[in-house]
This record gives structure tokens, C-alpha cells and sequence, in this order.
């Protein structure tokens, strides 16, 4: 990346400019223990300061995710907490019952999803934006949860690619452990990101610079862009006709 420091300032920057036109004084963000968090902790506490909140949310999550994403935000000197959403799932599941059909990835989904909603308890009660941690390369293909992940403010880091948040987050000095650690959503044990989308980050990035990929991965790119791009845009609204309303 050309300019690294540069754009490390104009992306802080445009955080400041997007809370100040919303009248809030800072962000909230969830920090998971992987690297997309991590960077987006170095740019808060450049964009805030001291008015920044990292929460770590697990929920069934492993030990070692909560010891990462406590080591950054300590690292970074990031106010945090840490807040066990699991005994609330476990209770949501249970009075939810069972389905038959996709129960799992649909279980799986009520993760990011309780904390969104944890999230904006805190923007509210502090006047901060909650603020996204989706990559440009997840954002393409709709790798998010709608209305979970994907239920922020505002998207600082949907600008770049993979790749490009890893050089970003050395220049930041993001711990080197963090930055070689196997990017996962942590939905589940074992859980990878590669895995569950069906390709790799190389190809994935590569297709975004314009580069040529193999054709399967292309095929399956651009598969996912179109089935996710309810994901990206607001809801859709019917267009009226206002004469269809007058009486006869």
C-alpha cells in the first residue's frame, strides 16, 4: 500500500467528520480477537482518543479470542469490557425452540446479532456511533450477518482489502500474533472465514485489484456479490402511483 500513513490519517479523520455531523462524541465497536477488530482499535483511539469503547461480546466463544481481543485494546490503551452474551443466547435459544430446516447457521446468526443490539445500548447511553469492522473483501461477497455485524454506522475499514488491513495494522503495530492469526468469525469451533465462504482471501483480494483469478473462484465471487446485495443497500420501498389512491 502507497502512502500507508496517509491513509491511516484520512481514514481516522473521516471517523471524526462522521460523528461530529451525527452530534455523537466518539465510537463503540465490538473487538473479537481477530485482525479486523484490532486495526479498528488503533483507529479509534486516533480518531477519539479517550472517547472510544471496545466491547469484547463472547458467546460461546474459545478463551483464547477473549485473550487476544483483551491484549489489543490493552495494548492500544482502549477503555473495554467484557460482557458474556452466552446466558442471554442460551435463554433466546431456548424459548425460541427448535427448527428443522438451517436452525444452525440461523442459531449462529443470533451471535452478532445480540451484539448489535449490546453495542447500541452502549452507543446510546455514552452519545458514541457504533462503528463496523467488515473489510472490503467481506463486504463484496456479503460475509457479515445482516442487521448483526452488518448493523453499524458507519464501515471504516470497507474500503480495504484483506491484504491491505493486514499492512495497515503492521504500520499501526498491531501485534504480530494477531496479525498471522487464521481469520475466523468465531461463530463456532473450528469455524474459518475461507472455509465457510468457499475461497480465499488471496483470490478474493486479487479479483478486487482487477487481477485474474481462477475461473471457479471468480464464478464464486461474483455469485455471492449478487445474492448479497440486499445486504448493502437500504430496504426497498414499492414505488406508488399517487392517482392509484384517489377515490372514484
Amino acid at each position: 500500500m502507497k502512502n500507508i500513513q496517509q491513509v491511516a490519517g484520512s481514514i481516522s479523520a473521516w471517523m471524526r467528520q462522521m460523528s461530529d455531523s451525527a452530534g455523537a462524541v466518539g465510537g463503540v465497536f465490538g473487538v473479537s480477537g481477530g485482525l479486523d477488530s484490532a486495526l479498528l482499535v488503533a483507529l479509534a483511539k486516533d480518531a477519539w482518543q479517550e472517547n472510544c469503547l471496545g466491547l469484547v461480546l463472547p458467546c460461546h466463544s474459545s478463551d483464547a479470542d477473549v485473550e487476544d481481543a483483551t491484549e489489543v485494546l490493552r495494548h492500544f490503551d482502549c477503555k473495554y469490557k467484557v460482557l458474556d452474551l452466552a446466558p442471554v443466547f442460551d435463554t433466546f435459544t431456548g424459548i425460541l425452540g427448535e427448527s428443522e430446516d438451517r436452525e444452525f447457521m440461523a442459531r449462529a446468526n443470533l451471535k452478532p446479532r445480540l451484539r448489535m443490539a449490546t453495542l447500541y445500548y452502549y452507543a446510546n447511553t455514552m452519545n458514541y456511533m457504533v462503528v463496523g469492522t467488515t473489510n472490503r473483501s467481506e463486504y463484496f461477497v456479503g460475509y457479515f450477518t445482516k442487521h448483526g455485524d452488518g448493523g453499524v454506522d458507519m464501515q471504516p475499514l470497507a474500503g480495504l482489502t484483506k491484504d491491505e488491513v493486514r499492512q495497515l495494522s503492521r504500520y499501526f503495530g498491531v501485534p504480530e500474533k494477531i496479525v498471522a492469526k487464521t481469520p475466523s468469525g468465531g461463530l463456532w469451533e473450528g469455524q474459518t472465514d475461507e472455509k465457510e465462504m468457499g475461497i480465499s482471501y488471496r483470490d478474493l483480494d486479487a479479483h478486487l485489484r482487477g487481477e485474474k483469478i481462477p475461473q471457479d473462484a471468480e464464478t464464486r465471487i461474483l455469485e455471492m456479490h449478487k445474492k448479497s446485495e440486499h445486504k448493502r443497500s437500504l430496504p426497498p420501498i414499492p414505488v406508488l402511483r399517487i392517482d392509484s389512491f384517489k377515490e372514484e
